[in-house]
């Protein structure tokens, strides 16, 4: 069974008609890409998963949103356990203005009661070691988040998202600030990251799709043109307008 699946989605900017009739499924524990045009849509189907959209004036939708079998667009859907259960990474990295302790506990300070200090610590460490920051960070923990590299601040924002124990992670362009070398450790700890976590990230980067997704979706208009194995959409689209894409002829 999909762990998202998306029936007949659609989504207004007032009268915008940003995303058209979208159907997708997201299997469980793979990392699946959404690739296109600036101005796609890609963004604003990624905030569909955990209703970020619903925090800008004018936004409607309708169709259907699974996750779990259950549809996250019903008007009862509680958005804390949603946004608990679906994490967001953003473009660039957004640590709090913290210590590198107090950002990962961060979230387990929300939604967690009674949690003893010796279990703070626990998550921590576990998330830290799950980013592989734990070796670089484990004498500095009080240190403020601020003055990390920008790698290690996408690495502690992803640490911050895995404490509360999501089940789904959305990625929006994670690796578009950092250079070559950040990218590829990045990229590794996605790969690592799949085995407990299903991903969805949205990139311009094709070469990054193809090198990191299971599944990849391709977007124009606000409508998804293709949609599944990535192998099979970079090597054999079944429509041109994938094919145009993917072969530079635009965008």
């Amino acid at each position: 069974m999909a762990k998202i699946a998306a029936r007949k989605l659609n989504l207004w900017y007032g009268d915008f008609h940003a995303l058209k009739d979208v159907n997708a499924s997201f299997e469980p524990k793979k990392i699946t890409a959404i690739i296109g045009p600036s101005g796609c849509g890609k963004s604003t189907l990624l905030r569909v998963f955990n209703r970020m959209n619903d925090l800008i004036e004018g936004v409607r939708m309708d169709g259907e949103v699974l996750i779990d079998g259950a549809n996250i667009l019903d008007p009862c859907a509680d958005l804390v356990a949603l946004r608990k259960k679906v994490g967001m990474v953003f473009q660039r990295p957004n640590p709090f203005p913290l210590s590198i302790y107090e950002n990962i506990i961060f979230g387990e300070r929300i939604h967690g009661a009674g949690v003893t200090r010796d279990e703070l610590d626990g998550i921590v460490e576990k998330s830290l070691k799950d980013v592989l920051l734990w070796d670089e960070l484990k004498d500095r923990l009080q240190a403020p988040a601020l003055s990390l590299s920008l790698e290690q601040k996408q690495r502690l924002c992803i640490a911050r998202l895995i404490a509360v124990r999501p089940d789904v992670l959305l990625m929006d362009e994670p690796c578009s600030t950092l250079d070559p070398q950040a990218t590829a450790r990045i990229e590794e700890l996605m790969r690592e990251l799949k085995n407990n976590y299903t991903i969805i990230i949205v990139t311009h980067n094709m070469q990054q799709a193809a090198r990191i997704s299971d599944d990849a979706g391709f977007m124009l208009l606000g409508e998804l043109i293709e949609f599944g194995k990535t192998d099979q959409l970079f090597t054999a689209p079944q429509d041109q307008r994938t094919e145009d894409y993917i072969t530079g002829r635009y965008g």
